[in-house]
C-alpha cells in the first residue's frame, strides 16, 4: 500500500504539464489502485497554488498534500504534503518542505537552496531521533520534487512531432532521478468537472523502480492554454492504478 500511495505523488510529479501558471489554481484528484480486478479509489490528491509575499520577495507557494480516504485509514493512514516556494517568473525554487505521515512512519524535511542554485541545505528529523543537517550538490537544471512541475508546465506540445522526448532531472531523498516524457499524440478523455478535454498524450520513463514497463505510464494533458492534467494511468511492480481528475478551478 505504502508503494502504491508513494506512486501517485511521482506520477504526479512526472506529469503536471501546463503553459500558463494560475496563482490561485487548485486541483484534485482521486488516486486509485486496481484491487480483485477492479479499480479503487483509495486517495484524494490536492494540488493548489498560492502568491505570497515577503518584505523583500513575493514567491508562488505550490502546495501538494496527499490523503487516504477515511475508510482505508485503519489499514494504511497516509497524511503527506509537499511545498516548494519558487520565483513567480523564473520559476526557481528558494525553499522546499516535506511533511510527511505514512502508516506510523513520519518525517520532516526541508532543503534551502543557495544562490547558485547547486547548493542545497537540508534539514530532516524523525519523531525521537536528533535532526540531520546536510549541504550537498546538484545539476543546476535540478529541481526539488514539486518546483520541477512547475518548470515543465512551460512545454509546449503542440510543437512536439510524435515519438519527441523531453528530459528533466528531479531531487527527492537527496538524490536526482533523470526522467522523461514522449509526446504520443493527442486523445481526448473525461476531465472531471470539465467534461470531455482534447488531450496530448505522454509516456512517462524514469531511472527509477517505482515505475515499470515501456508506454505504459501515462499522462493525458488538456491542450488548451491551461494545460490540466486529465488523466494518469501508471503501472509499478506490485500493480496498476489510475489518478483522474475530479475537479479543477
Amino acid at each position: 500500500m505504502k508503494k502504491i500511495l508513494i506512486t501517485l505523488i511521482a506520477v504526479m510529479v512526472f506529469g503536471a504539464v501546463s503553459s500558463q501558471i494560475n496563482p490561485n489554481e487548485k486541483l484534485v484528484y482521486s488516486g486509485s489502485y486496481k484491487m480483485s480486478g477492479l479499480m479503487t479509489q483509495l486517495a484524494q490528491v490536492t494540488i493548489q497554488n498560492e502568491l505570497v509575499k515577503t518584505s523583500k520577495k513575493s514567491f508562488l507557494h505550490c502546495s501538494w498534500e496527499l490523503a487516504t480516504f477515511s475508510k482505508w485509514d485503519t489499514f494504511f493512514k497516509i497524511r503527506d504534503l509537499y511545498e516548494s516556494y519558487v520565483d513567480p517568473t523564473t520559476l526557481q525554487p528558494s525553499l522546499y518542505k516535506r511533511n510527511i505521515f505514512e502508516g506510523g512512519y513520519a518525517k520532516t524535511e526541508k532543503y534551502i537552496y543557495a544562490a547558485d542554485r547547486r547548493t542545497i541545505n537540508s534539514t530532516s528529523q524523525r519523531p525521537k531521533k536528533a535532526e540531520e543537517k546536510k549541504t550537498f550538490t546538484v545539476g543546476s537544471n535540478s529541481m526539488d520534487l514539486v518546483s520541477s512541475i512547475y518548470k515543465l508546465r512551460k512545454i509546449d506540445f503542440s510543437k512536439f512531432k510524435v515519438g519527441q522526448t523531453s528530459s528533466f532531472v528531479i531531487i527527492f531523498d537527496e538524490k536526482e532521478y533523470p526522467a522523461t516524457i514522449k509526446y504520443m499524440g493527442k486523445e481526448t478523455v473525461s476531465a472531471g468537472n470539465l467534461g470531455k478535454k482534447e488531450c496530448f498524450k505522454l509516456s512517462i520513463a524514469a531511472k527509477t523502480n517505482k515505475l515499470k514497463g515501456k508506454d505504459q505510464n501515462l499522462i493525458w494533458i488538456t491542450t488548451d492554454a491551461k494545460r490540466i492534467p486529465a488523466l494518469i494511468e501508471f503501472s509499478i511492480p506490485v500493480g496498476v492504478g489510475q489518478i483522474a481528475l475530479l475537479t479543477a478551478n
